[in-house]
């Protein structure tokens, strides 16, 4: 166990048509074999698309040639002996609607877990259905766990997720195919920043690049800091690496599991905010 982990974050115009989402995906896990990587990240619906974004939601959906082809990327990360993690809809026993998952795959080429979007929009809601459990898992010695976009807008999940004992993040997005810039641009990197710093997370952020994306896949290690990240609208593959014995700066160390605790001032003891008889309240 060595407590680093190689990771490749990857994008691309993720699209309605699941045969060309599987051959990206496909090439990108060929070349992460090349830079003999641990584990493979994929946006949010890379394989299955977007519903209403990428395809007419779910009306006469090929559900068939969806579990074919990722049954195909299963084959591969065998092949390639190599961890995948794949965003792609779930299908359900109708009349439920499906879910918006990420599964993870084994280097044995098994899916042995699978997260479901615990926080969907108003608008996803329309068309998916929410999870409501977690999914860790390790790697390296390396704790990790899956979440998908709007999930970031809950601090309390990742306050969950560092008292569960997580060193790492694989959140996936689908900000993508939008009008032009947007409010986006300037919220989403720099939230995660936040998750990350306050939790002591190395994050791995994917997104798809489908035009118009207002910001790229980025990597953050737990001080908050962007270590890389992808052109935006572009396809592309950065690779980074997750140790867990590089020292980083944390000026919450010492506190932070005091204010999770409910604890929320780091006074030393409560007489040294009593009152004196001379003290004057305006």
């Amino acid at each position: 166990m060595n407590k680093k982990l190689k990771v490749a974050t990857c994008q691309f115009a993720v699209s309605g048509s699941i045969k060309r989402n599987s051959r990206q995906i496909s090439q990108f896990l060929l070349k992460a074999k090349k830079e003999k990587v641990d584990i493979v990240h994929f946006s949010e619906c890379a394989l299955s698309g977007y519903a209403v974004f990428d395809f007419n939601p779910f009306a006469g959906y090929d559900w068939d040639l969806l579990k074919q082809e990722t049954k195909k990327i299963m084959f591969q990360a065998a092949e390639h002996k190599i961890w995948v993690i794949l965003g792609s809809a779930h299908r359900l026993t109708e009349p439920n609607k499906p879910h918006n998952s990420l599964y993870l795959i084994s280097p044995k080429g098994k899916i042995v877990g699978r997260y479901d979007k615990r926080f969907c929009t108003k608008f996803d809601l329309k068309y998916y259905m929410p999870g409501n459990r977690f999914v860790n898992f390790n790697v390296n010695g390396v704790k990790c766990s899956l979440l998908i976009c709007f999930d970031l807008r809950f601090p309390e999940i990742y306050r969950q997720l560092y008292k569960q004992g997580v060193n790492c993040i694989f959140q996936s997005f689908y900000n993508a195919r939008q009008k032009g810039p947007s409010v986006h641009t300037q919220i989403m990197r720099q939230t995660m920043q936040c998750r990350a710093a306050t939790n002591l997370f190395w994050i791995s952020c994917a997104n798809s690049s489908g035009y118009y994306s207002p910001y790229p896949s980025h990597f953050i290690q737990p001080d908050g800091v962007i270590v890389k990240q992808l052109r935006m609208n572009r396809g592309g593959m950065m690779v980074n690496t997750v140790d867990l014995s590089k020292k980083l700066y944390d000026p919450m160390a010492g506190f932070r599991d005091m204010a999770i605790a409910g604890k929320l001032s780091n006074c030393p003891t409560p007489t040294m905010y009593k009152r004196s008889k001379n003290t004057r309240v305006l």
